[in-house]
Parts: C-alpha cells; sequence; structure tokens
C-alpha cells in the first residue's frame, strides 16, 4: 500500500445545556428534591410588572398554559423580576424555566436572588464569583440547574438578564427541595442564654459547637466559656468577621503558643445568615465560617478541658465587661448535640435566659441600593428654594475614589461635591469666580465597611461629617438657597453641572438610610416609579462581595481590592506574577550556570511556584558541574559536656532534585563510661525529623560508623569509635551521602550527662552537585510514542515550563480534559505558540507569534501560567503575552483525565470497531429535561472528538456516532476527497452539511497545516436547522457500517466502503481507540482485522521529531531519550517540572498534516431552530 499522509481533527460540539439538571436523572440521597411551587396559590407570586392580566406572575408555573402561558413584564429591560413566596423559609435544592408558551418569548440567562422577608436581597453565588443562570433557547424545553451549595430561603427572585432578541421576557418556573428545621433566638444587644452543664458528667474528649446567626450590627460577642485559671474561649463578631480567641491560662508555655486567634469570614453583617461549626479532637481543631474551613493545633493539650461547667451565647453574663454583646438571631444553636434554643424555649433548668431574649427574628426594614457601576446614578428631589442643606447616608465600598454626593448651594451661584479621594471623604464647593474651596474628613474609608456620612449647609459654614470625624468651611454667601435635586454617585449623561465636570467617576458600592432635610428616602418608591430617577442601580440589595476571601494572593501577597477586582502586592515575597505565583529565582545552580552565572552567593528555588520558600546558597560552578553549598544556622564546631542530648544543628530543608548530595560530620568524643552492650550512644535526625544510626558509607539502619564496616574499630564489640567509651579523645569522620535523609537537622550524644564526660562534632554544610529536573529530555521518533501522567491538578493556579526543540510545523506539546473544561499547549503553526483552556468561560487562547520559525530544530524555553486573573505565556526572550480573565466568571480548572498520544491501529479493507455508550435506551416524555446518558447523570454542553488518519481511498467513513432516535454524526471522505461533517439532530429532516473546502485529504502527500474555526475565530455562519439536541447517544463506529438508519446517500456510500488506512488518537470524550485494543474490553465490538501497527509510523525517510520537556519521569512508555543541551540563550525555567512537581500529560502531535475543526453549536434563538453563532472575545 502506498505511503498516506497523516491528518488531524478536532471537533468540538455544543450539545446541552450548561450546568442543566433533571431530578429523574440526578436524584438527591436526601429526597430534598419535591417540586416547591406547582401548589402555591396566586398571591404567592410577585414581580415588578406585567404585560396585561392573562401575563401576570400568578401564570408563571412550569408547564402551564393558562393565561397568555407564563409571566411577561410590561417592559423587557434588566430592571424586571419574577419573585416567589414559599409561605416559609425552605431549603432549596434546584430551579427549572421555561419560556413563555407557544410564543417567542424566553429568557437566556437570568440570576437568581433570595430574600428570608422579601427585603435585603442576597444574589446566589458559586465559586466565589457571581454565577447566572442559564436559560431556555426555546418557549417549551425545560432547563433544571442544580444549586450547589443549596440554599434556605422564603422568597425567591429571578432577575432575567438576557432573552431572546426578536422576542420578550418570557417564564415559567418550578422550585425543588423540601421543608427547613429552623429554632432561632433573638438577641437585643444586652441578652444571653447562659447553659450549665452536668457538673458529674465525665468532660468530653470532642466538642461540637455549632450554629447559624445574622446580623445587621457588625460586633458582638457570640460565645463565651471561662475558666479558673485564666483560661477562655471566645467567639466574638468584630468588624463583620467572626474571630476565634482561645487563651490557655498556662503559664509555662510562651504568649504565642498559649493563644489562638483566629478569623474567619468577612462582611458578615449583612443582615443574611452566616453558618460556623468549631470542631476539637483532643488538641486538634476546625473552626468553620461559611465554605472557609481552618485547622489548627491546640498547644498545651488538655489544659483546654479545665473549663467552667458553663457557656453563654450572646454575651460575657458577668458584670463590669465591657465587651458589646450580640445584637440579632442566632438559628439552631447545638452544642454537643444539646439543642440550646429548644431548651431555652421550654424553660429547662439547664438554660438561664438573662435580659430579653426572644424566639421569632424580626426582619430589618433598612433598604440597601447597590451602585453597580461608575456610571450609576440616584436622582432624588431636595428642597427647593430652602435656605439650609442637610442630607445623611451611609455607604461602604472597597473603592479609594468616587463621586458620592453633588448638588446646589446657591442656584446659579455656587455648587458642591462630594467624594471619596484615596479613602477620605472630600468636600469641594464651587462657586462663580473663585477657585474651589476643599475640606477632608475621615480616613481608610474604602475598608468595606458601614460609615455614616452627614452634611449641612446653614448661613454662613457648610459642615461634613463621617463617623466621628467633622470638618467645616466657612461660606462666602450668607443665604442658602437650595437645588431641586440631588445626585448620588454618577450624573446622567444630560447634566452639566459643576459635579459632573471633571475626571472623576461615579461612586460603586453601597448606601443605605439616605435621608434628605427631615424625610427618610423609601428606595422601593424609586424602584417603582413614584420618586426619582436612577440608572444601573440595584434596589433591596447590596451587592458588596469580599475578594480577598479567601487570598487568592501566594506566597504571602498581601491582597488589595476594589469594587470589582483585585490586586497582589508582591514586595518582599521573592515572587512576581498577577497572584504572585512565580519565582523571582532560579531552581538550581545548574539553571544559574546555564544562564552563565559565575559562582557567588545566589536565592534559589527548589520548588518554583511550589510551597517552599527561595533560601541563601553558595553556586560553585567548576567547569564540569556546579555544586550547591547549603550553610546551616548554627556555628561549624560544637562542644557537649554535662547535657542528655546534643543540641540541634539546622540546614535547610528542601526538595531538591540533585544528582547527588553530601554532608560532611566530625565526631570527637573523650568519655568514661558504662558498656551498653552495642547499644549506639549517638545519632543524628534527618530533614523529614526521621532517626538515624549509619555513619558515613555504612547503609541506613546499618547502626555502622565506617571503622564498624571496614572492621578497625578500636573496640571491636562497638561499631563507631565514639560508642567505646576509652577514657581518651577518640574520633569518627563520616561522610552521609544518602541525599533523602540530608540535610543532618540534629547530632545526639546520649551519654555526656556523667562527670568528665565530653565530646565534640563538626558539621560541615550541604553539598550536592546535579539537577534531574534540568538535565532530561525525551524523543518523540513515531506515531507511537507517548508519555503520560496523573491529571493535572490546578484548579486555582497553574504554571507549566519546559525546553523543546522540533522540526514538524505543529503538533500538540501537551493536553488534559475534563469534562467540559480543558487545557492545552501547541504549536499551531512553524512561528506560532499557542496556549489554550477552558474553565467554564468558553474557550480561551493566548498566542505567541515569533519573526523565526520555532521548527528550526533548535532548543526553544516556553513557559505558561494560567490563574483567576487571567493567562499569560513566553516563549524565549519574546514578549509575554497576557489574557485577562473575565470578571466575574468561573475560575476553576476541573480534569478529570489521563491524555497521551493513542495507540495507532490499521483497519484493513472492510474491518469496524464500535463502541456502545449503552445498551439500552433511557427514554423520556419530555427530552429536553432528560439528556443522553453518555456520561450517566451528567448532562455536557459540548463534547469533543479527535482522530488522526491516513488512507488513500474514497470515499471513506471516518466516524459515525448514532443514537436510539436514529440521530447521527458523520465525518467522512468525499469521492473527491473533500473533508465533511453530516449532523442530523432530526429524523424527520435532511441533515446538515459542512463541506470544509480542503485539498484532497486522501491523496497520500504531506499537506499543510489548516484549521477551520467556526464561531471562534473565522468569519462563518453556522445554520443549525435539524435540531440543537444530540438525545440517547447509543455508539461510535469506526470503519465500515452497513446501513446505517436514517442516513443521508453520501454516508451511506462512504459507511459501505468503510475506512482502510491508520487511525490513532481517537477520542469521543472519555470513548478511545486504545479501548478496542485492550483485552476483554466489554464495550467494544471489532469485525475484521484491526491491529496496533508500526505499519502506521513514519517512514524511514522522516524526521526525527523531538521534545524535550524538563521531566523527571514517567508513567508509561516513551521514546527514547534524547541527547543534547538546551541553548545558553534560552529564558531561564522558574516554574514548576513537568512530571516533577506537577503532574501533567505531555506529547507531540507527529501528524504532518493538521486539521483542527471547532464546532461551536449553540441552542437556536429562534422557534425555527437557527442558532446564529458570534465570535467571544473574551475569554
Amino acid at each position: 500500500m502506498a505511503s498516506v499522509a497523516p491528518a488531524f481533527l478536532r471537533v468540538l460540539l455544543l450539545l446541552l445545556p450548561a450546568q442543566s439538571w433533571s431530578p429523574v436523572v440526578a436524584g438527591n440521597p436526601r429526597d430534598c428534591d419535591a417540586p416547591l411551587v406547582s401548589a402555591l396559590p396566586p398571591s404567592s407570586f410577585g414581580s415588578s410588572s406585567e404585560l396585561s392580566s392573562s401575563h401576570g406572575p400568578g401564570f408563571a408555573r412550569l408547564n402551564r398554559r393558562d393565561g397568555a402561558g407564563g409571566w411577561t413584564p410590561l417592559v423587557s429591560n434588566k430592571y424586571q423580576w419574577l419573585q416567589i413566596d414559599l409561605g416559609e423559609r425552605m431549603e432549596v435544592t434546584a430551579v427549572a424555566t421555561q419560556g413563555g408558551y407557544g410564543s417567542s418569548d424566553w429568557v437566556t440567562s437570568y440570576l437568581l436572588m433570595f430574600s428570608d422577608s422579601g427585603r435585603n436581597w442576597k444574589q446566589y453565588r458559586q465559586e466565589e464569583s457571581i454565577w447566572g443562570f442559564p436559560g431556555n433557547t426555546n418557549a417549551d424545553s425545560v432547563v433544571h440547574c442544580r444549586l450547589q451549595p443549596p440554599i434556605e430561603a422564603r422568597f425567591l427572585r429571578f432577575l432575567p438578564v438576557a432573552w431572546n432578541p426578536k422576542g420578550r421576557i418570557g417564564m415559567r418556573t418550578e422550585v425543588f427541595g423540601c421543608a427547613y428545621r429552623s429554632e432561632v433566638a433573638y438577641f437585643d444587644g444586652q441578652s444571653a442564654l447562659l447553659y450549665r452543664f452536668d457538673k458529674k458528667s465525665i468532660k468530653p474528649i470532642r466538642d461540637v459547637i455549632s450554629l447559624k446567626f445574622k446580623t445587621m450590627q457588625s460586633s458582638g460577642i457570640l460565645l463565651y466559656r471561662e475558666g479558673q485559671h485564666g483560661n477562655h474561649i471566645t467567639l466574638e463578631l468584630m468588624k463583620g468577621k467572626l474571630v476565634f480567641f482561645l487563651n490557655s491560662g498556662n503559664a509555662d508555655l510562651p504568649p504565642t503558643n498559649a493563644h489562638v486567634n483566629l478569623t474567619l469570614g468577612s462582611l458578615l453583617d449583612d443582615g443574611h445568615w452566616h453558618s460556623v461549626l468549631i470542631e476539637r479532637l483532643d488538641a486538634e481543631a476546625n473552626f468553620t465560617v461559611d465554605k472557609h474551613t481552618h485547622h489548627f493545633h491546640t498547644q498545651g493539650g488538655s489544659s483546654y478541658l479545665d473549663l467552667n461547667f458553663e457557656i453563654s451565647f450572646g454575651g460575657i453574663p458577668t458584670p463590669g465587661r465591657s465587651r458589646k454583646s450580640f445584637h440579632g438571631c442566632l438559628e439552631n444553636l447545638n452544642y454537643n448535640g444539646v439543642d440550646i434554643i429548644e431548651l431555652a424555649k421550654t424553660h429547662k433548668p439547664q438554660i438561664r435566659i438573662m435580659g430579653n431574649v426572644s424566639f421569632s427574628c424580626p426582619q430589618p426594614q433598612t433598604v440597601p441600593v447597590t451602585f453597580l457601576s461608575s456610571g450609576s446614578f440616584l436622582a432624588l428631589p431636595g428642597n427647593s428654594g430652602d435656605d439650609k442643606v442637610f442630607v445623611t447616608f451611609q455607604f461602604r465600598t472597597w473603592n479609594r475614589a468616587g463621586r458620592l454626593l453633588s448638588g446646589i448651594l446657591r442656584r446659579g451661584a455656587e455648587s458642591f461635591v462630594l467624594f471619596l479621594q484615596d479613602g477620605k471623604l472630600k468636600l469641594s464647593l464651587f462657586q462663580l469666580g473663585q477657585s474651589s474651596r476643599n475640606v477632608t474628613a475621615g480616613a481608610g474609608l474604602n475598608d468595606g465597611q458601614w460609615h455614616s456620612v452627614s452634611l449641612s449647609a446653614k448661613w454662613s459654614h457648610v459642615s461634613v461629617a463621617v463617623d466621628d470625624d467633622t470638618a467645616i468651611q466657612s461660606l462666602v454667601a450668607v443665604l442658602i438657597d437650595s437645588g431641586d435635586t440631588y445626585y448620588f454617585g454618577g450624573c446622567p449623561d444630560n447634566s452639566s453641572g459643576s459635579g459632573c465636570k471633571g475626571p472623576l467617576q461615579g461612586f460603586q458600592g453601597c448606601l443605605r438610610r439616605i435621608s434628605i432635610g427631615d424625610t427618610v428616602v423609601d428606595p422601593i418608591s424609586v424602584q417603582q416609579g413614584a420618586l426619582g430617577r436612577f440608572s444601573d442601580l440595584q434596589i433591596d440589595s447590596c451587592g458588596i462581595t469580599d475578594r480577598c476571601l479567601p487570598s487568592y494572593c501566594e506566597h504571602g501577597g498581601e491582597c488589595s481590592q476594589s469594587w470589582d477586582s483585585f490586586s497582589c502586592d508582591c514586595l518582599g515575597t521573592g515572587y512576581t506574577g498577577e497572584t504572585c505565583h512565580s519565582s523571582l529565582y532560579q531552581q538550581s545552580c545548574e539553571a544559574y550556570k546555564h544562564k552563565g552565572n559565575p559562582s557567588g552567593l545566589y536565592y534559589i528555588d527548589a520548588d518554583g511556584s511550589g510551597p517552599l520558600g527561595p533560601f541563601l546558597v553558595y553556586c560553585n560552578m567548576t567547569a564540569d558541574a556546579a555544586w550547591t553549598v547549603v550553610r546551616h544556622s548554627g556555628p561549624d564546631a560544637v562542644a557537649v559536656r554535662g547535657a542528655a542530648r546534643g543540641r540541634p544543628r539546622s540546614a535547610a530543608s528542601f526538595a531538591y532534585a540533585a544528582g547527588r548530595c553530601e554532608q560532611r560530620l566530625a565526631l570527637r568524643c573523650g568519655t568514661p563510661r558504662l558498656p551498653t552492650h552495642g547499644t549506639p550512644l549517638s545519632w543524628w535526625v534527618g530533614r523529614t525529623n526521621e532517626t538515624h544510626t549509619y555513619w558515613g558509607g555504612s547503609l541506613p539502619g546499618a547502626q555502622k560508623c565506617t571503622c564498624g564496616l571496614e572492621g578497625n574499630c578500636i573496640d571491636s564489640q562497638y561499631y563507631c569509635n565514639c560508642d567505646a567509651g576509652r577514657n581518651e579523645w577518640t574520633s569518627d569522620t563520616v561522610v552521609l551521602s544518602q541525599k533523602e535523609h540530608l540535610p543532618v537537622t540534629q547530632v545526639v550524644m546520649a551519654d555526656t550527662g556523667r562527670p568528665h564526660s565530653e565530646a565534640a562534632y563538626t558539621l560541615g554544610p550541604l553539598l550536592c552537585q546535579g539537577d534531574k529536573s534540568f538535565w532530561n529530555s525525551a524523543s518523540f521518533n513515531t506515531e507511537t510514542s507517548y508519555l503520560h501522567f496523573p491529571t493535572f491538578h490546578g484548579e486555582l493556579t497553574a504554571d507549566v515550563s519546559f525546553f523543546f526543540k522540533t522540526t514538524v510545523s505543529s503538533g500538540v506539546f501537551m493536553e488534559n480534559l475534563g469534562i467540559t473544561d480543558f487545557i492545552r499547549i501547541e504549536l499551531r503553526a512553524p512561528t506560532a505558540v499557542t496556549f489554550s483552556f477552558d474553565v467554564g468561560n468558553g474557550p480561551c487562547e493566548v498566542t505567541v507569534q515569533s519573526p523565526i520559525p520555532f521548527n528550526d530544530n533548535r532548543w526553544h524555553h516556553l513557559r505558561a501560567e494560567r490563574n483567576i486573573k487571567g493567562a499569560s505565556l513566553q516563549v524565549d526572550q519574546l514578549p509575554e503575552k497576557i489574557q485577562p480573565a473575565p470578571v466575574n466568571g468561573h475560575i476553576r480548572l476541573q480534569l478529570n483525565s489521563q491524555l497521551f498520544i493513542e495507540i495507532s491501529a490499521y483497519f484493513e479493507t472492510g474491518s469496524s470497531m464500535t463502541y456502545n455508550f449503552q445498551e439500552h435506551p433511557i427514554l423520556s416524555e419530555n427530552s429536553s429535561a432528560l439528556a443522553s446518558s453518555l456520561h450517566g447523570d451528567v448532562t455536557l454542553t459540548r463534547e469533543m472528538i479527535t482522530l488522526s488518519f491516513r488512507t488513500t481511498r474514497t470515499p471513506s467513513l471516518l466516524l459515525y456516532v448514532s443514537s436510539f432516535y436514529e440521530e447521527y454524526l458523520s465525518i467522512i471522505l468525499a469521492n473527491n476527497g473533500s473533508f465533511q461533517i453530516r449532523y442530523k439532530l432530526d429524523r424527520h429532516q435532511d441533515p446538515d452539511a459542512f463541506n470544509f473546502d480542503f485539498k484532497n485529504m486522501a491523496d497520500g502527500r504531506e499537506e499543510a497545516v489548516v484549521m477551520v474555526e467556526v464561531n471562534q475565530s473565522a468569519k462563518k455562519q453556522v445554520i443549525l436547522s435539524s435540531g440543537t439536541e444530540f438525545n440517547a447517544v447509543k455508539s461510535l463506529t469506526l470503519g465500515k457500517f452497513l446501513e446505517p438508519p436514517g442516513a443521508d446517500p453520501d454516508t451511506r456510500r462512504a459507511a459501505a466502503r468503510g475506512f482502510t488506512g491508520c487511525l490513532s488518537a481517537v477520542r469521543f470524550g472519555r470513548a478511545a481507540l486504545k479501548a478496542a485494543l485492550r483485552p476483554a474490553a466489554r464495550r467494544v465490538t471489532v469485525r475484521g482485522r484491526v491491529v496496533a501497527a508500526s505499519r502506521c509510523a513514519a517512514g524511514p525517510g522522516s524526521p526525527a521529531r523531538e521534545l524535550a520537556p524538563r521531566l523527571a519521569g514517567a508513567a508509561g512508555p516513551s521514546g527514547p531519550a534524547g541527547e543534547g543541551e538546551p541553548l545558553r540563550t534560552a529564558d531561564r525555567s522558574d516554574s514548576a517540572v513537568i512530571g516533577g512537581v506537577i503532574a501533567v500529560v505531555i506529547f507531540i502531535l507527529l501528524c504532518i498534516t493538521a486539521i483542527a475543526v471547532r464546532i461551536y453549536q449553540q441552542r437556536k434563538l429562534r422557534k425555527e431552530n437557527e442558532s446564529k453563532i458570534s465570535k467571544n472575545e473574551e475569554c
């Protein structure tokens, strides 16, 4: 058979809605999936507006057709909402939506808000970021979304974000969940509950305290317990954060060990429920607030059990204490399984109620307002013509600057602007013909806390006060003549007042308790259009979030934030980058030598971006090696007299991939001692705190010095001279060379406590040479060569670096997939390297272009990093390319597979292989609710197909995927060798056919790299007329397939001919060609002859394709080790080692011709099943 050219195909199919879920498929083990809305009365539904009485919120039940078939607001804009009152607090586990029945009205994405009282709404969040829900793509299909984690709420609001552009907002909904048990107690700031234990009971080894709380006060005692000796435990809310303070009262412990002071949470004074869990098992403890847990060890052991037999909640009952008591509600308060609130409600004798404690939770009436952007504004009427100005409000923000308030003091003559600048409150007064006058009050006001502001002007003075700081400014004019409008935040587009001029941006943050004159402003009236006007506000909710909790700044970097972003200060950490992830230093002296550095002192970071910090070493650069010299912290020579133990000696403990290490230790002993029958009286401790009794060249566990191995110790019954106990000075000089035990951290001389007993030792520096993580390479010379590693774990931050050299024009260096997420680094063209990934926001790519080709058979250094702030890629000394991440997008990279270059298989004429996804169909009346069971209970948004092929036969069927509904996907080579994809998702309609105008793909010659991007980069529109859901996927077939049901004529002709040639790297989700070549593969049926064959490999004339990643080892076969040395001009390598510190999949694509086709199919935005797809600019 003539030689044939390989081709590589990658197809990405968006099949089903993101994060969708069906209660039939994904059951909850707690059976908390009951529908909660269907039985509610019409009065339980509310909305911002309605188009007509037949479009009211009462018609918004799932699958109902009465009225107009759903809720539709009067105007379709982002200020509309649909509200559901569940009647009482319920646990909500999932939601479902439909569009308006038989209409073109549906919502494509929405936000979910929840509340206990119908006031002070909170937005549902996931992944520590704002999370919008995927909506519908037609009027009648049902989209379910599970809430992870669930929420407890009485009221829910659906806020449409986007909807069908050719229709209106239209919704029908259902909520799933179950009843929620709640025992609450309200504390008025001067009350407490005192729980007294049974003194005869045994003190527990394990303590568990759990509770929920909500408050609008930033400080207060939640829990207090004390003992007889000054020891106590306190759980206290301080400035919106929860502080757990534990004092052992143990005078024998240093203060740093006697005290535990932990802080968790932030913005906990938001009037919403927060959960707390404290667990202690002996001296180990966990402190959890909401989803964040801190584990700690209590120094002092059982002293923490020496506490009184009583514990107080809500305050400290002891008179004279100055600590502020808790003002708010506690819920489900349990101590070691005891329901404290239930005991208090039933007046049990173990509980003493101090002050006024009630057992219902009052709902606050304060209505906050969120200014979402710098252009947000709230215009409120003033007292026009009044002779005074008096405005009060409270605000909280993270921004250092922003306009808060502007208005008129004297019409036509004088105005004012109140704004934040550098975290301080400033008031600027503007008067015609004069320069502005300024006063400043407060500092550090961008701390996320609520701050009270008052502005007053009367007669000849204007004053501004923030919290307890007041500033006063004299006025030139005596008469105040106030204007008719006050602007909070930004200004309307048509405004031209003095306060709206200049570069100052509008306020971003939250306002509440606004008063103008003697009138309290009701924001609900503003929302209903009865008062003032506004733009880009979220009323009845404070949307502030703490982006530094948890902190994503690594290695001790300091986190700071604004309203919609955070930044890391890496100064003094030894690291750099957006999240302080990348080390400033090389990983070894070998790396410094490679860069041409001379001998000297250097900081090295042995694990790159890992947890171990950099440390100072001396690098001794010789002609053929680089020696690393690590000195310990103490003196080299130490004398030991009259002590039971030798003194610890410390040296840097580091994970170092050196070729070899050694450390010299000289022992001198002068001691008359009692015989111990050969038991060693000296030993040393290694870096992991393990004890070693071997010395010098002896093996671990031998308990011998060098003289013991050689048989020339001064006393033959001992194996070390210093163990002989002679009344004279003896010595042992040893060289320790087991590098996994080094460095020496302690030397012990156990027999120096008697009179006249003495010893001395001299510990030299640790010497290491070589770097296994630097000098290694792997060559990939055939299509069957591969390396594979465990799943790449880099959810929030990941970096990869390696050297490579190659002669091919394209290929994949590294790839790892998840269900929908992926990460990939590839040589896309001779002059282009691309780093691509998807964490749930859509594919993102970063590409470095080079003026000279990368496939020049010379070494090139590549470094890629992805974190929640974005991605970066650098090759050699070319400028680094950076792609920012979207604001409030998904942040976690979730991978689950082991990928590598697949085994190549040769398909003889008439042969085939079929992979069965499921044996029997799992059908449902509602195919939209129950998707294909391809991956069990997981509903995918897209499926990736990859394959490499070589053939000279046409027509050919490369791949055929069928379903139980006679739906199919076929990939074929037509009679003329052109590449085609057929896509049929409705058996009653003709298939979609995509013809790609490539050259003949079956001519047996090497081809250029061809890439077609549909939706992502190519300017091509894909019209899907046959449907958008691929339901009940049955099987995948490679090769010959007789009479595929419902197939089009071209697919039938290609199926009858099958495929003759080589296929490799075939993957559809988790199904792979290698499964067919395993013994007893259960899901695979092979007909004819399909074998792994060397005939698929490159011919003898093919050049070697080499990749030299920095590999410390591999879990699978690989090609022969390559020789050579990276270019000295290559950039430094200061990050994690592939196959060393991090585990990744590494392979290079060996195909000469590479075709990459990505089809991104979106659900149709029209009832006729059309999907218009546009390029996404943001990843």
